[in-house]
C-alpha cells in the first residue's frame, strides 16, 4: 500500500530545512529522499523514502539532474550496470529527473569517470538529443 500521507508529511519537513544545504558535485552519489511516487516512477525506501542518486548535472546551488541507482541488475537501454564501492549497481537512466538539494542526505561516494561518461551517453541516446 502506498504511503502518500506519510511521504507528504516528510516532504513538508524536507522543504522547510534550514540547515546548510549540500552542494553536490557531478559524479557524486548521495542518499536522497526521492519520495513515494505514482505508477512506475521510482520510489524511495525506508522511513525517509530514500535511494542512492547519482548527480549527473548541477544547475545551481539548489538544483541538479540526478539518476536513481538500484542494486537490482536489469538489461536494456533504460539501464546502465556498473561496479560501485565493490558492489554491482544499476543506473535507472529512464528515471532521471530534476531534484532539489534539500532532498540530499549523506554522500556515499563518487563513481569513476568512465562509467559517468557512459551513463551520460546512455541518457543522451535515450532522450535522442
Amino acid at each position: 500500500m502506498k504511503q502518500f500521507d506519510k511521504w507528504n508529511d516528510l516532504k513538508k519537513k524536507i522543504d522547510s530545512k534550514t540547515k546548510k544545504i549540500v552542494t553536490p558535485k557531478e559524479r557524486e552519489v548521495y542518499w536522497a529522499s526521492i519520495g513515494e511516487n505514482i505508477g512506475n516512477e521510482q520510489n524511495g525506501k525506508g522511513d525517509i523514502f530514500s535511494r542512492p542518486v547519482l548527480i549527473v548535472k548541477r544547475f545551481s546551488k539548489s538544483m541538479f539532474f540526478g539518476v536513481p541507482l538500484s542494486t537490482q541488475i536489469k538489461q536494456g537501454s533504460f539501464f546502465y550496470n556498473f561496479r560501485f564501492l565493490d558492489n554491482f549497481s544499476n543506473a535507472l537512466i529512464v528515471q532521471g529527473r530534476l531534484y532539489d538539494t534539500k532532498r540530499l542526505e549523506n554522500r556515499i561516494g563518487m563513481i569513476n569517470k568512465e562509467d559517468f561518461v557512459n551513463i551520460k551517453q546512455k541518457l543522451k541516446d535515450l532522450l535522442d538529443v
